[in-house]
């Protein structure tokens, strides 16, 4: 199996700030919850709304 080019991982668009991010190794079995670019966005996501 020849390798990658980082030019043909899959992408995807960040939650928070809306830049495209590629695939990493490290979320290749939760890669369909990915849903934030870095802890950052991720400590910094909207807030849902709560049922009362």
């Amino acid at each position: 199996m020849a390798p990658r080019r980082k030019g043909d991982l899959p992408t995807k668009v960040c939650a928070v700030c809306g830049r495209p991010f590629a695939w990493r190794r490290k979320w290749a079995h939760v890669w369909d919850e990915v849903r934030y670019c870095s802890d950052r966005c991720r400590r910094n996501r909207r807030p849902t709304s709560r049922p009362r």
